[in-house]
């Protein structure tokens, strides 16, 4: 007998007990973004390899080490996407949404082939948010105050807010001639990583988790100091709002990206609770990539929380909120009863929307049914068998209680909503 065929190494299952969890948490999340104007949109999980070499950039770990990529029969090479920002502006593009100012949500699995480690996995799940047309730092400030919001949503208290400015492409490449400088004039004290990425992308040094190249890094040029002008005004005004609402952030001047199109404006909430792995959101302004992927120039600003990080997070520190999974099991024993049995749990679901019923499907004693019944967490049983429905009423057991009640069925719907409502009969 061949043995048991188990999942990709970083690539989880999520059971059903967990899952209640991560739909009530991203339930939350979509309704605040709704309450703001942004719209959900889906595009495809894969796409053509050349949108991400042309958008993320060629010198990066993504490109380089961790893209899962492949001929398909055609000989197209295509990828799984590592992210989603670059899938949603080519949407955006071959859709023709850029024509006026567009506020987007999109959520779903993102593929990276990373070294597996707590809330780091090579499948993981993303809720990015972009908004097309802006060009002030309003909307910068707008998208700091929802990430504000939804944590407080989620009482999650345990994060704080880095910001930075990478400034425009022009100034960054001034920035990026000092620091090649700096950084040369100390190879020998550079580790593997460092080396790989002076000349391809030095500024991912500055984000390096090493502390022999953190102290490095201390002594380093500093980007707020080869800012344009506009970038300058930008992050001013951008800071000045986030005072005025109560933000309270770090300007973090080793805050960078690790992909090539993003300037201006970029931001990380992040976490001392799981580790190395801290961020639980980031993003920044994009002005540059729609041009990049052969569209026509448009200011673009967005995020990405990491969903699998932010449920850890909440697991770790027992904000997870409480689940009632049903509220009515239906047990019932014998040949008529069983018959009746799905009659009543629909008739139940017709006139109680929303009411979260089992119906106990197969045979088994009114004792194992029961046993089924405490396990689903269901707050009332209610209790069929042949002579219930000779006598057209059931059993209602309040299994907090343990109180039974015998109903007529044409009042069982008036008594259960009362139940669920907290009313008294």
């Amino acid at each position: 007998m061949e043995g048991i065929i188990h999942s990709i190494r970083g690539m989880h299952d999520i059971v059903p007990e967990q899952t209640s969890h991560w739909q009530l948490v991203e339930t939350s999340l979509k309704n605040i973004l709704t309450c703001y104007g942004y719209q959900e949109i889906r595009f495809p999980i894969i796409e053509k390899t050349e949108l991400f070499s042309r958008s993320i950039g060629e010198g990066t770990d993504i490109i380089e080490k961790e893209m899962y990529t492949f001929v398909d029969r055609n000989g197209d090479n295509l990828t799984l996407r590592p992210e989603g920002t670059a899938s949603c502006i080519r949407a955006a593009i071959q859709n023709g949404l850029l024509g006026q100012t567009q506020r987007l949500w999109y959520i779903g699995s993102m593929f990276r082939h990373e070294r597996p480690q707590k809330a780091r996995y090579r499948q993981f799940h993303q809720l990015g948010v972009e908004a097309y047309g802006f060009s002030g730092p309003d909307i910068d400030a707008e998208m700091i105050l929802m990430t504000s919001r939804l944590w407080k949503e989620l009482r999650l208290k345990s994060l704080s807010l880095q910001i930075n400015s990478l400034g425009s492409i022009q100034s960054r490449l001034a920035y990026r001639e000092n620091l090649v400088s700096y950084f040369e004039s100390n190879k020998n004290a550079l580790d593997e990583d460092s080396r790989r990425r002076l000349y391809r992308n030095p500024l991912r040094i500055l984000d390096s988790k090493n502390p022999d190249i953190r102290i490095l890094n201390e002594a380093a040029p500093k980007l707020v100091d080869h800012l344009d002008e506009e970038s300058k005004l930008d992050f001013k005004v951008l800071c000045e709002i986030l005072d005025h609402a109560g933000i309270i952030y770090n300007i973090n001047p080793y805050l960078v990206r690790g992909l090539d199109y993003y300037g201006k404006t970029v931001f990380e909430w992040v976490t001392d609770h799981i580790g190395s792995q801290n961020t639980i959101c980031a993003g920044g302004r994009y002005n540059d990539l729609a041009e990049q992927l052969g569209g026509k120039a448009v200011t673009a600003m967005g995020f990405a929380i990491g969903l699998d990080r932010l449920m850890s997070l909440l697991d770790l520190i027992n904000l997870l909120p409480r689940i009632s999974k049903i509220d009515v099991y239906l047990v019932s024993v014998g040949d008529l009863a069983r018959r009746y049995s799905l009659y009543i749990a629909e008739n139940l679901r017709n006139q109680i929307p929303g009411l979260r019923l089992i119906t106990h499907c197969g045979s088994g004693s009114f004792k194992s049914q029961f046993k089924k019944a405490d396990r689903s967490g269901a707050r009332w049983t209610l209790i069929l068998g042949n002579d219930e429905v000779v006598q057209r009423v059931i059993g209602v057991k309040a299994m907090d209680i343990g109180e039974q009640e015998t109903i007529p069925w044409d009042a069982l719907t008036t008594y259960l909503i009362c139940k669920l409502s907290g009313k008294t009969k």
